[in-house]
């Protein structure tokens, strides 16, 4: 697997910086042909130098223990393809050609990891490898339901960082099933997701029952009110929903999520609802410097998260969308063209600058 240049790459590219949290936002789309599509932004305070990942069938695993031990080997049954991190062999966002999808999102101060013994090396991976061993095993929600638990996911220490990176996971299918999965007290929680949103901390369930605080809000326009003698008009468009909170915190972000993916017009097809959900992400784009760390790194850095890529998934067509920071052109990856059974891993580069076309006669 050449498992020791994927170290080597990721090593050079974080170097020794510690990253701010993330600040990621994912949500789901239906179209009227039936197209589900996982949208996402992906937020880090550095560039962890992505790119996006064509995994074949057949491509041999092993995962990483705590204690230096082999851990859970497979090998893929499914290929797959999406956005990778930090120049690792898995997917931390994409799908597998049945149209499963899994997405990596950050979960600071949550995660509690399962614990671990060498007895159970052989049914052990890290947290950033799960996403990958989802893609490449199984073809729906209901197969990782039925299987997740087999497993063992301790904190293991990433060593480039030198902690084990706090994570839970969005999973969907192309049927329109999503679950949640995460890791706290040392359990598995596995949540169902029915409205297909996600961000960060804290727990899943708690962002859920947050959303009651929000039963005032309306797609329509608040009617006026009346005042004694006084009729007061609502300012503009927008009222219903007057006091939606608007700040990049993981709980403001998982109502505005929900808020804005329920209310657009249905898209007719996979194509308008990849548009859409580009549309919808736009909402949480956040420019270098508008969410930073009150104080510097070590190397007199300001850490400031950023959205780094979006990202969007068409789990029937079997295409992968994505646009970065430096260039907002949407570029895509189709998974139906590329060579399921090839023998290594196909890296495809997410780099690229802003082309301005010129339009003065």
């Amino acid at each position: 697997m050449m498992f020791n240049r994927w170290l080597a790459a990721a090593f050079a590219a974080t170097f020794v910086l510690a990253p701010a949290a993330f600040a990621c936002t994912g949500i789901r789309l239906t179209a009227q042909d039936g197209t589900i599509v996982a949208a996402r932004t992906l937020e880090f305070s550095i560039d962890l130098q992505s790119n996006v990942l064509v995994v074949p069938r057949g491509y041999a695993r092993i995962g990483t223990t705590p204690d230096g031990k082999e851990g859970l080997k497979w090998t893929a049954k499914y290929a797959s393809v999406g956005a990778n991190g930090v120049g690792l062999p898995f997917i931390f966002d994409g799908f597998n050609e049945k149209g499963l999808y899994a997405g990596l999102f950050y979960f600071p101060t949550s995660a509690g990891y399962m614990p671990y013994a060498a007895a159970d090396a052989d049914k052990t991976l890290a947290p950033w490898e799960l996403g990958s061993w989802i893609l490449e095993n199984f073809a729906s929600v209901e197969e990782v339901k039925a299987n997740i638990g087999n497993i063992v996911v301790p904190a293991v220490v990433f060593a480039q960082w030198g902690f084990a990176p706090e994570v839970h996971f969005k999973v969907q299918d192309a049927s329109g099933g999503s679950i949640v999965i995460e890791y706290t007290g040392g359990k598995l929680n596995v949540y169902d997701n029915p409205l297909g949103v996600f961000t960060n901390s804290p727990a899943f369930d708690w962002h859920m029952t947050n959303l009651r605080n929000y039963l005032n809000f309306s797609l329509s326009n608040a009617p006026p009110v009346k005042l004694g003698s006084v009729t007061l008009e609502p300012l503009g468009q927008g009222s219903g929903m007057l006091g939606m909170p608007g700040d990049f915190t993981p709980p403001s972000r998982f109502v505005r999520a929900v808020a804005f993916s329920q209310s657009v017009f249905p898209s007719k097809t996979g194509d308008d609802a990849v548009l859409e959900a580009f549309h919808i992400l736009n909402n949480f784009d956040i420019p270098k410097g508008a969410a930073r760390e009150r104080e510097k790194d070590a190397h007199g850095n300001i850490l400031a998260d950023y959205t780094t890529w979006t990202a969007a998934s068409d789990l029937k067509a079997k295409r992968y969308y994505f646009r970065t920071y430096e260039n907002s052109q949407i570029r895509s990856v189709d998974l139906t063209k590329a060579d399921p059974t090839a023998k290594d891993i196909a890296t495809i580069s997410m780099k690229g600058v802003e082309v301005i076309k010129p339009l003065t006669p």
